[in-house]
């Protein structure tokens, strides 16, 4: 057992203050050949040693939730693909987010049009869609409950659900 605020903190050491990140995250539901082949090609060129390709499995008490019980919706089997370029020298930035970018663009047709909402970066690049696909089929209804609990979105500093009209 650990206090909450502890295993919050678990990770700090693996993410330091100051690093430079650049994210990227979709589901995935399945890896052909074709797309393991592309995620190992831009494995081989990461922009930087800090970078990474990663993959997070869902699977198990997670799926047995329905998909609409709560606003995380992806109650399926799945992983979640993180492209994941990371520097400490500011003069690596663009070149970690042109690595990230074009990852990003190479996997589309393998990955699910959905994402887990703690792993969203680069928010303002796709607007107010990427915060959807998130939420999936429960954002109206999350919608419904912002117009109720804060028609002004005086809660927005997040990825956020715009109240309904």
């Amino acid at each position: 057992m650990k206090p909450y605020v502890q295993l919050q903190t678990m990770f700090d050491p693996a993410w330091p203050r100051g690093r430079l990140y650049y994210i990227k995250s979709s589901v995935v539901r399945r890896l052909s050949e074709a797309a393991i082949e592309q995620y190992l090609d831009h494995a081989r060129t990461l922009p930087t040693p800090l970078s990474a390709i990663a993959f997070q499995q869902l699977h198990g008490a997670a799926s047995r939730v329905g998909s609409c019980d709560t606003a995380f919706p992806h109650r399926f089997d799945h992983f979640n693909l993180y492209i994941h370029p990371a520097t400490d020298d500011p003069a690596d930035a663009p070149k970690i987010v042109g690595w990230g970018r074009e990852c990003w663009e190479a996997v589309q047709p393998f990955v699910d049009r959905a994402v887990y909402v703690n792993a969203m970066e680069d928010v303002a690049a796709g607007g107010e869609q990427p915060v959807r696909d998130a939420y999936g089929a429960n954002y109206e209804r999350l919608a419904a409950l912002k117009k109720k609990y804060d028609p002004t979105n005086f809660f927005s500093g997040n990825q956020n659900i715009k109240p309904a009209a």
